[in-house]
C-alpha cells in the first residue's frame, strides 16, 4: 500500500455511506456495494482492493452496528440491527454515524472519546 492517508477515517467514510444508503434494518447491502461508492468519493488509496477494507467490515460488525448474513469469496453481505443516527464528535469534530444501542463511543481511530 502506498504512503495515502484519507482526509476523512475510512470507517466514518463506510458508515456515513451506510447511513445514507442502506440506513434500513430490512435492506440487505454488501461491502462491494460500499467500496464501489468510496472509490467514486475519491478518499481512499487508489491502489486498494476490497480485500483491503474486509477490516473495516469486520470491525462495523464486531461493534454491533451490522450482521454478516453471508458470504461469497470476497463478497460479504450486511444487514443493519438497528437504524444508523448521526451525531457529531466534539473532540475530533467529525460527524459520526452509531447504531441507536451502539456504545456512544467515537468510531473514529484517532479519537475514541465518549459522546
Amino acid at each position: 500500500m502506498s504512503d495515502f492517508t484519507p482526509v476523512i477515517p475510512v470507517v466514518l467514510q463506510i458508515r456515513k455511506i451506510i447511513f445514507e444508503k442502506f440506513n434500513d434494518i430490512e435492506t440487505k447491502f454488501t461491502n462491494d456495494e460500499i467500496f464501489e461508492i468510496l472509490k467514486k468519493n475519491d478518499d481512499i488509496d487508489p491502489s486498494w482492493i476490497i480485500d483491503d477494507v474486509e477490516l473495516f467490515f469486520n470491525k462495523i460488525c464486531d461493534s454491533g452496528l451490522a450482521r454478516n448474513i453471508a458470504q461469497n469469496f470476497t463478497t460479504i453481505w450486511l444487514k443493519l440491527f438497528e437504524p444508523v443516527e448521526k451525531l457529531h464528535c466534539n473532540t475530533c469534530n467529525q460527524d459520526i454515524y452509531l447504531g441507536t444501542s451502539e456504545e456512544r463511543i467515537c468510531p473514529n481511530p484517532s479519537c475514541k472519546s465518549s459522546i
